[in-house]
Order: structure tokens, then sequence, then C-alpha cells
């Protein structure tokens, strides 16, 4: 072999193993640090936050009487689910009550639920309440997927109640 074709793949090499080096930083990086999630805003969403800016900025006596007449979002539908239970994984038994907040799931500390789980992404998947009561699982583009009752998540879904959300080992079901 001549002293070019040498130098040509020692070069080859040396810049595929620096490429792995980076590759492997990254991953380091947002396994410490997290992936950047950012909101996906609608116009019913952007209404939403309009609304409860202008809650918030009303007086004390007009926000007492928009709650106390069904105006919040504080409305529970008969036979709506009102807690979050972990049934299977290393968190089985706990229970998060659902009081109209989003709920988030995965290994970064600032989940709702922490999940100690190898096959959970820093910031997993996230459980929210819309305009009707009903409950919906969205995942965050996570690289082992959420599933509802077997099936992939590709885009967000309404969580029938006892149906089993599935994050890696754990399982997570909305009950009574």
């Amino acid at each position: 072999m001549s002293e070019l074709t040498l130098t040509v793949m020692r070069l080859g090499f040396l810049a595929v193993l620096w490429l792995f080096v980076i590759v492997a930083v990254q991953v380091i990086r947002s396994d410490l640090f997290g992936t950047r999630v950012t909101q996906r805003g609608s116009r019913r969403d952007s209404g939403r936050q309009q609304q409860a800016a202008a809650r918030q900025a009303a007086p004390p006596q007009q926000r007492a009487q928009q709650q106390n007449s069904g105006g919040g979002g504080g409305r529970q539908r008969r036979g709506a689910p009102t807690k979050l239970v972990v049934s299977e994984g290393t968190l089985t038994g706990t229970t998060v009550a659902l009081q109209g907040q989003t709920i988030t799931l995965g290994r970064a500390h600032d989940s709702t639920i922490v999940l100690d789980d190898d096959y959970a992404s820093s910031k997993h998947a996230r459980i929210y309440p819309d305009r009707d009561g009903q409950w919906i699982v969205e995942d965050l583009g996570s690289t082992n997927g959420t599933y509802l009752d077997r099936a992939r998540l590709t885009t967000p879904q309404p969580i029938p109640l006892g149906a089993p959300i599935r994050i890696g080992k754990t399982v997570i079901e909305l009950r009574k």
C-alpha cells in the first residue's frame, strides 16, 4: 500500500473516532441535563392561557364569583378518575391525586413521578386534562416509547379509566 493510502485511512479512522466521542458526550449530557421540551401551542391552549391570566388579574371578589359560577377548571365529571396509580414497576402502589394539573413522567428529578427505569427517558411522557375533563397522555419524544393499552403512542390520546399506560417496566392506571 502506498503512503498516501495509509495516511487517508488513518485520517478517516481518526474522524470516525472523534465522531463517536462527540456523540457519546451528547448522550451523556442529555442524560444528565434532560432534553428540551417545547410547548406546542394551539389556539385552544392560548385561549385557555389568556382566560387564566384574566382570572388572575381580576379582583378577589370577581375571582370568587367566577369560581362559584362554575367558570373554573375545577369541575369533576361523574365517574371521572380521581387518582393515578402505579400498578407495576419499582414504584408499585404509588398514588398521585388528580387535581387538574399536568403530571410529568420520566427520569428527570423535576418530574411529578420520577421513574427509576432504564427504559424511561428524562422527560418521557405527560398526562394532562383537556377542557372536557378527559385525561390525555402524550409521549414527549421518548426513545423507547409510551404504550396505552398495548398500542404505542404517536399522538396525544385520551385515557380510558383503568387502561394501562406502560413506560418501560412501569405500568400506570387512572382510577376512581
